[in-house]
């Protein structure tokens, strides 16, 4: 049971978390906080959070777990905030989807590494934003990934775990640089390309024809372009190593692609395309 649990950053997200953990009744007060007062007002309007306030220490004041919900570039700032402040018992986690980023953010703004510290990510969510959009449901049978350091401890670790899995979600764990390549390719990737295609359409010359007949799998695969600009700009620029790597060896896919087509090679096309099919079925059935 938490006894009170304060969120940084009240949105879909850290919404979710607190619905679901007030749902399954593990949780027993939740507070809010950020810069805004309106969202947070909205958040307790909605149910979400139990009350809130815009003062960092004392949001942190008697909480036994605490949650980083706010953008990666905020993280050092939050943290710096409430440096020498956090209960002795108290287990820090985060929800950021780039973890060596948090983790020197994390480090900077305490000037250690706190013990309590796990570092975390939730791989779930929605292209919509903001509290409103929070359901308790969003982490059912969904991984969330932990990545501990070694400094980390064990007491914080299995106390972040339980938290989760009362969320209803799969934990996980794996190294930082671990979990940092894989997501630059499974969700940091799709996110780059979904926005740019739709940046480089939106450019056309006869845009509003195009966008009016995209069909089903246009929308499929360009809903994500939907999600956070600021969240995804942060992404990018905190996990870049990985994410050029993965995209240089897209590029070289793509190049392989594009001399298929113009040699009107249908042999090496049909090849990439049934083995996409069957990794595609395989593991996404």
């Amino acid at each position: 049971m938490i006894r009170r649990l304060t969120i940084f950053g009240v949105g879909l997200i850290g919404g979710s978390l607190s619905l679901a953990l007030r749902a399954a009744g593990t949780c027993q007060e939740v507070v809010g906080c950020s810069r805004s007062e309106s969202h947070l007002r909205e958040a307790k309007d909605l149910g979400v959070i139990d009350r809130y306030t815009l003062d960092p220490v004392e949001a942190v004041k008697g909480a036994d777990m605490v949650v980083l919900a706010v953008p990666l570039g905020a993280m050092r700032g939050v943290c710096e905030a409430i440096r020498g402040h956090l209960e002795p018992d108290a287990s820090l986690t985060d929800v950021g989807s780039a973890k060596a980023s948090v983790v020197e953010a994390v480090r900077e703004g305490f000037g250690e590494m706190p013990l309590g510290f796990i570092p975390g990510h939730p791989i779930a969510g929605t292209e919509k934003s903001g509290v409103s959009a929070a359901f308790p449901t969003l982490f059912h049978e969904r991984r969330v990934i932990l990545t501990p350091l070694e400094t980390t401890d064990l007491g914080a670790l299995a106390r972040v775990r339980t938290m989760w899995e009362e969320a209803g979600a799969v934990v996980e764990t794996m190294s930082v640089e671990h979990h940092d390549e894989v997501l630059a390719a499974t969700s940091h990737l799709p996110h780059l390309l979904a926005f740019g295609l739709v940046d480089s359409l939106a450019r056309m010359g006869e845009r509003e024809e195009i966008f009016r007949y995209a069909a089903g799998g246009f929308r499929d695969f360009t809903r994500i372009a939907s999600s956070d600009p600021v969240m995804w700009r942060d992404v990018c620029l905190a996990n870049r190593e990985a994410i050029l790597k993965v995209m240089g060896r897209y590029q070289e896919d793509l190049g392989m692609i594009t001399r298929a087509i113009e040699e009107g090679d249908g042999d090496s096309l049909l090849e990439i395309f049934q083995r996409a099919k069957g990794a595609r079925d395989r593991f996404c059935p």
